[in-house]
C-alpha cells in the first residue's frame, strides 16, 4: 500500500522514514529546511493536506508558548488521513526505574508541553509514538567516544530505554501498512541499560579506555542534560510487538552499535 505522506519536520528520524517509504513508491512532501514545503505558506501546506493519504508530525512543542506549531496552525485542514505523531517517553517523567507501558499516566515530569501534545494528538484519533533516547549513524556513543565527549556519570541504578532510528522506521511502517489503530506506542529496544554501560560497550567495540567516571557535578553538564539524568525509566514495547508486528532489528544496544561500526 503507497500513497502520499506529508511529513511536518523533516529531521533526523523523519528524513529516514521519508527515504524509506519513497524507495516502496509512497509519495512523500514535507516541511522543515530538508523538506520541499515552507511550514508557514499555508497555501502550500493547505494544498499538500488535501491530497495527503496519511500525515506525521515530528514538531515539538513550542518551547516558549507550549503549544504544538503543526495542531495551532494545520489541526482543521487534517480531513480524513491517517495521522501519527511523534512524541517521546519523556512524558511518563521519573519512575525510579519501574517500567511503564502505554496505560502508564503521562504529565509526570518536566515535559508538561510534550504530554500536553501527546495528549492533544491522541485526542485526535492519532497513532502516537513515544520514543526514547534515539541513536543511529553519526548519532551514537560511537561518535561521542571517538569526538572525547562521552561521559560517565556515577549514579548507580539509573537506566533509561533507547532505541536505533531504523527500528522507528520499521515501526511507523508496520503502522501504515497494518492500518494500526490509533492510540500511543512505545518504540524502544528491549534492554533499559544505563549510559556508562552503553559508553563501555562502545569503548570495547572501539578498543578504547572508557573514560573516567565523574559525579554529576563534575561532569558539568547543560541543563537539559542533568534534566536527563533527573529521570530514570524502564519502558515497554509489548504492544508495539503485539498490534503492529513489529519487531526490533536491534534489540539491544550491542547489536546497534555493533552494526553502525
Amino acid at each position: 500500500m503507497a500513497g502520499h505522506l506529508l511529513i511536518f519536520g523533516l529531521g533526523y528520524t523523519a528524513g529516514r522514514l521519508a527515504a524509506a517509504l519513497r524507495a516502496q513508491g509512497w509519495d512523500v512532501s514535507a516541511t522543515g529546511s530538508a523538506g520541499d514545503i515552507d511550514f508557514d505558506d499555508q497555501e502550500a501546506v493547505t494544498k499538500a493536506l488535501y491530497r495527503a493519504t496519511h500525515v506525521l508530525s515530528s514538531v515539538p512543542p513550542d518551547r516558549e508558548s507550549g503549544l504544538d506549531p503543526v495542531l495551532n496552525s494545520y489541526r482543521q485542514s487534517f480531513g480524513d488521513a491517517w495521522h501519527g505523531y511523534l512524541s517521546s517517553t519523556g512524558v511518563y517523567g521519573d519512575q525510579q526505574g519501574a517500567w511503564v507501558d502505554e496505560s502508564s499516566p503521562i504529565g509526570i515530569g518536566r515535559r508538561n508541553a510534550r504530554s500536553q501534545a501527546d495528549a492533544d494528538w491522541m485526542n485526535l484519533g492519532a497513532r502516537v509514538f513515544r520514543l526514547p533516547g534515539i541513536y543511529g549513524p553519526g548519532r551514537s556513543a560511537l561518535d561521542r567516544v571517538q569526538q572525547g565527549k562521552a561521559r560517565r556519570i556515577d549514579m548507580p541504578g539509573q537506566v533509561f530505554s533507547r532505541v536505533h532510528v531504523d527500528d522507528i522506521v520499521s515501526a511507523i511502517v508496520a503502522a501504515l501498512e497494518n492500518t494500526a489503530p490509533a492510540g500511543a506506542y512505545n518504540v524502544s529496544d528491549d534492554l533499559p541499560a544505563s549510559g556508562n554501560a552503553v559508553t563501555e560497550y562502545a569503548c570495547q567495540l572501539l578498543g578504547l579506555e572508557p573514560p573516567p567516571m565523574q559525579t554529576l557535578e563534575e561532569a558539568k553538564l547543560s541543563e537539559m542534560a542533568r534534566g536527563f539524568y533527573s529521570e530514570n525509566r524502564r519502558v515497554a514495547n509489548g504492544k508495539a510487538k503485539r498490534v503492529l508486528g513489529w519487531q526490533p532489528r536491534y534489540p539491544t544496544f550491542r547489536e546497534g552499535l555493533a552494526a553502525l561500526l
